[in-house]
C-alpha cells in the first residue's frame, strides 16, 4: 500500500465512524476556525481552496459568509468526503462548493478541478494531522495565485498555559495522531524569507496559533 493510500485508510478508520458527532464535540476546542473564515475577505469571484476539509464544515460557513466566492476542499479521507459533500447539499450549497479526493502534499488544481490556482488556501486544524506537512505547506504555496494568501489556525505550543494542560492535550491529541507543529512559525518564515509576507500570533495563550502568509502580486 503506498503512503497516500495508507494515510487515507488510517484516516477512515479514526474519523469515518464519527461523522455524526465530528463537529459538534470539536467546536469546543478548535479555537480560532470562525476567525480565520471571516479573515478571509475574498473579493467576488475569488477561489478559495480548504487543504484537510473534512466534514465540510468551515467551508460552509464560508460560503454563506463569503456567497461571492467559489469554495474549493480536499480530503484525503474518502468517508469525510462522503459526509461534506451530504452536508453541502443539505445546506442548499451545492453549487458554491467542490471536493475532490486528494493528498495534500501532491495535489495539482488543474487535474482537480480544472483551474490554475487559488487566490486563498487555508489550513484549519489540519496542518497538524499531516505527517508530510513541509511538502503540504509548499504545495499549498505553489497553488496560490500571484498575491494570494495562505491561511492557517491549529493547535499552538501552550507555551503559556500550565504544564499539565499542555502533557494532558498533547497525549489526547496523540491518540487521534494529531501532532501540533511547533516549528510552524519558523517553516513559515524560511518560506516569506523567500517570497512572502508573513503574519503570526498564538492566541489563547498559545493554545492556537495563526497565520497569513501572502505572496506579491
Amino acid at each position: 500500500m503506498t503512503d497516500t493510500a495508507s494515510t487515507a485508510a488510517l484516516m477512515d478508520r479514526i474519523y469515518g465512524p464519527q461523522w455524526q458527532i465530528y463537529d459538534a464535540t470539536r467546536k469546543f476546542y478548535l479555537l480560532g476556525r470562525d476567525t480565520l473564515i471571516a479573515g478571509l475577505a475574498p473579493a467576488p469571484d475569488d477561489r478559495i481552496l480548504e487543504v484537510g476539509c473534512g466534514t465540510g464544515r468551515n467551508l460552509i460557513v464560508a460560503a454563506r459568509q463569503h456567497p461571492r466566492a467559489q469554495f474549493f476542499g480536499i480530503d484525503i479521507s474518502r468517508e469525510m468526503l462522503e459526509t461534506a459533500q451530504s452536508s453541502v447539499l443539505n445546506a442548499g450549497l451545492g453549487g458554491s462548493i467542490r471536493f475532490a479526493q486528494a493528498d495534500a502534499s501532491d495535489f495539482d488544481p488543474k487535474s482537480l478541478f480544472g483551474i490554475e490556482g487559488f487566490q486563498h488556501v487555508f489550513f484549519s486544524y489540519s496542518l497538524s494531522m499531516i505527517p508530510a506537512w513541509h511538502r503540504a505547506l509548499d504545495r499549498a504555496v505553489a497553488a496560490l495565485v500571484p498575491g494570494g494568501a495562505l491561511h492557517i489556525v491549529d493547535f499552538g505550543n501552550q507555551a503559556d498555559l500550565p504544564p499539565w494542560f499542555k502533557t494532558a492535550l498533547r497525549a489526547w491529541l496523540a491518540r487521534f495522531h494529531v501532532t501540533p507543529r511547533d516549528d510552524l512559525r519558523r517553516q513559515l518564515g524560511y518560506i516569506a524569507g523567500r517570497k512572502a509576507t508573513l503574519w503570526f500570533q498564538r492566541p489563547y495563550r498559545g493554545y492556537a496559533q495563526y497565520a497569513v502568509l501572502r505572496l506579491p502580486r
